[in-house]
This record gives C-alpha cells, sequence and structure tokens, in this order.
C-alpha cells in the first residue's frame, strides 16, 4: 500500500521512528540497522510494509530496499512472523542473512534471539533459491557492500539482459576498472561488453 514515506523524523529509538510527512505522523516499527542508518539524519525516506493483521495495522519502516527485501522473503517463511525478522534485521546486515542463507550457515542464523535450530534450517531450506535469485548470485552476495554492483544488475536486467549475462559482464568491468564510482558509467561500459 505505501512504497514509502519521506518526510521528518520527530523521535527517533531503536525500534521506533516517527515521520512527520506534510503535517501527518506516521509510526514506524524499525530495525537497529536502520536507527543506525538514520541516528544522525533530521529527515529522509524509508520504505514501509503494511502488516494488517486482525486487530491493528503496523508499519515497519526501512532505510533501504535491500533491508525491506529480506524481510519480506522472512516473513514469507511459516513460523517466521514480523518481530523475529525485524530481530533478524537488527542482529544482522541483510548481506549477512542473504550469506548465511545461501551458505547455508544454520549455526549463524540461530544466534539470533527467538530462533531455534529447526527454525533456522527451515529458513534455509525456503529461501535459499529465493535468496540467489534476489540476490543475483553468490559472488554479487559475498560482494554486498558494493551496491552500484547491484544497482548496475537491476538495470540491465530491467533492459531484458539476462542476469547471468548481465553479471559476467559487471564482474569484468568491475575487475577491468576498480575505480569506477558512477553507476551509469559502469552500466555504459557493462552493455558495451556484452
Amino acid at each position: 500500500m505505501y512504497a514509502y514515506l519521506q518526510g521528518k523524523f520527530t523521535y527517533k529509538s531503536p525500534a521506533q521512528v516517527y515521520v512527520d510527512v506534510n503535517g501527518v505522523g506516521y509510526e514506524l516499527n524499525i530495525s537497529l540497522n536502520t536507527f543506525s542508518a538514520i541516528q544522525a539524519l533530521h529527515e529522509g525516506r524509508l520504505y514501509t510494509h503494511l502488516q494488517v493483521k486482525e486487530d491493528a495495522h503496523v508499519l515497519f519502516g526501512f532505510f533501504d530496499k535491500e533491508e525491506k527485501d529480506i524481510f519480506l522473503l522472512l516473513i514469507s517463511v511459516s513460523g517466521i512472523g514480523a518481530s523475529i525478522a525485524r530481530m533478524m534485521l537488527s542482529s544482522m546486515k541483510p548481506d549477512e542473512i542473504s550469506k548465511a542463507i545461501i551458505q547455508g550457515d544454520v549455526n549463524l542464523i540461530e544466534r539470533v534471539k527467538g530462533i531455534g535450530k529447526k527454525t533456522a534450517e527451515r529458513l534455509v531450506l525456503e529461501l535459499k533459491d529465493k535468496v540467489g535469485k534476489y540476490s543475483g548470485s553468490q559472488d554479487i552476495v559475498m560482494n554486498a557492500g558494493n551496491r552500484m554492483e547491484r544497482d548496475a544488475l537491476t538495470a540491465m536486467t530491467a533492459l531484458g539482459i539476462s542476469r547471468i549475462q548481465a553479471e559476467q559482464s559487471i564482474q569484468k568491468i568491475m575487475r577491468a576498472e576498480p575505480g569506477i564510482i558512477i553507476l551509469e558509467e559502469l552500466i555504459k561500459k557493462a552493455l558495451k561488453a556484452i
């Protein structure tokens, strides 16, 4: 329903933030990752997910789309509710969760409060393929700190180029020219390299 909210942060805590959007205040539940990212900001944009339950409508806020995407994947697993997904995102960064799921690192996932061995195993089993598709490949996940590569991959696949072909081209350009810092430049060069 709401893709994102952009406005002033009138209240911030490690678990919640109030966003004033043209005089309307929205209460969003957030993870520690999001709190860390917005702690010094007075205003900004948070991606949102509205959870509708019998007794409440709850808005969740995320600093970036990657965190929201992982949250949605996590809550799609039976036994993982919004509070556990938020706990995971408070304990681990989105790329660490992706990496743990793809590598089948049940022990790392199990360290999150509220997740037992069986739940961790179910998470890995149900999400391994989905996280792989979402993240592109293990190479991109391992290098998840490089947002520019992921953005270039998204742009190229949106243009109709196969994911594998786009990944190989992006990796080739990044190896040849590791100093590229402009997204458009990376995309243009990767398109020429195909």
